[in-house]
């Protein structure tokens, strides 16, 4: 689970870790009355506009704005407010702007001090250890800097036993070139973020930029969180951040029925039981000369329930031309998820794409059997090679 840029700050702040600070708005009036706020807080008199997406490179699609007074502030809410956000992270249809934060202005005094770093924390699975990316590059790319100039990308491995050591904190301050004052912010810095990563069972915490400010404060000027989906019944408090505006309307209605659905361009409609089997069916749709319009996963109990849900959203994709079911029988029966289908499809009235069913596994002939004659629209395959042969001759 993302969360925005302002929630993300919060939760590093409730961790003790030094932030820009900002306040959330919706409308113009509530960023106008947001900037007053911060004034009397922190004293600005210059405001960032932020718009809240859930996508990186904001700033160069033209979502993050510096205001220096309320005139100017009302003006670029109002540009940035409901706009759509086309980024290198999202899809060719952007992100419509629901949200803003209005933010302090910490570029203040003499600019040469001033210094942008990178920080990340995430899993290495390769090592099994949590690992602590930094780069003294910050605001820009992570890949760029990887590929142009690899060895300003420093890594810390986290010892899973010992955790978070403070020689290593000292290290990365070291290998940022700070000294002093901004050494010693560093260190406390970066154990503070650990702590909350591992206290709010985050997948990924990105900080970039992390700011050296011109007096030697450590700050988060952005932040990006991903939660563990796994882990967020230890914390109702974080899945109530759960902004699902964010999401495609499709995947939202098929998180309520329990499936796993992501939505993407191609014109062939995915149906299977498991992560790995629906990589094999887009690798299948693929090599048919297809592409795969979605991965959806109806998991282990592919009744007919699930089938009809399953099939109601695929077909709600216009783009879909056909729809491949791939099924393994093994911890429920072919014939099972065969009936469910022929059920499925006859709740639904007449579907307009062609639907292949491969099946295979406990009861794969007789599964294949009920599917044939049902007398339905419907082709049945037990063998991959079937099963593209099948979806080339219908797309």
């Amino acid at each position: 689970m993302n969360l925005h840029e302002h929630q993300a700050k919060e939760l590093l702040s409730s961790y003790g870790a030094p932030i820009q600070r900002g306040i959330a708005a919706e409308s113009v009036e509530d960023a106008v009355k947001a900037a007053h706020d911060l004034t009397a807080q922190t004293g600005t008199q210059w405001y960032v506009v932020k718009a809240q997406v859930h996508a990186g490179g904001r700033g160069k699609a033209g979502g993050v704005k510096l205001a220096k007074n309320i005139d100017e502030l009302k003006q670029k809410a109002t540009d940035i407010l409901g706009m759509t956000l086309v980024t290198p992270q999202t899809s060719a249809a952007g992100k419509v702007v629901h949200r803003i934060l209005v933010a302090e202005d910490v570029y203040y005094g003499d600019q040469e001090k001033i210094k942008e770093f990178y920080i990340s924390i995430l899993l290495d699975r390769g090592t099994k250890r949590n690992v602590i990316i930094y780069s003294t590059e910050g605001g820009m790319e992570i890949e760029e800097v990887a590929e142009h100039t690899p060895e300003k990308v420093h890594k810390e491995f986290i010892d899973p036993m010992l955790g978070l050591q403070g020689h290593q904190c000292r290290k990365i301050a070291f290998n940022l070139g700070l000294e002093g004052a901004a050494h010693k912010a560093m260190v406390s810095f970066i154990d503070k973020v650990y702590k909350a990563y591992m206290g709010a069972d985050c997948s990924m915490i990105e900080i970039n930029p992390c700011l050296k400010t011109s007096d030697d404060k450590i700050l988060a000027v952005d932040g990006k969180i991903a939660l563990d989906d796994n882990s967020l019944f230890r914390h109702p408090d974080l899945e109530s951040l759960h902004d699902k505006r964010e999401l495609d309307p499709m995947e939202v209605e098929a998180q309520s029925y329990d499936l796993n659905y992501v939505k993407l361009d191609g014109n062939v409609g995915c149906m299977v039981n498991g992560a790995g089997l629906a990589m094999a069916t887009m690798d299948i749709i693929k090599l048919s000369g297809g592409e795969p319009a979605n991965f959806l996963d109806v998991g282990g109990t592919a009744n007919a329930e699930r089938v009809e849900k399953a099939f109601r959203i695929i077909l709600k994709d216009p783009n879909v031309k056909a729809i491949l079911v791939n099924i393994f029988g093994g911890i429920v029966r072919c014939d099972r998820v065969a009936q469910g289908i022929v059920d499925a499809y006859k709740s639904i009235g007449e579907i307009p794409v062609d639907i292949i069913v491969r099946l295979q596994g406990t009861n794969a002939e007789e599964g294949k059997r009920i599917i044939e004659e049902s007398g339905l629209k419907v082709k049945g395959a037990i063998l991959l090679k079937e099963a593209a042969d099948a979806v080339k001759a219908v797309i």
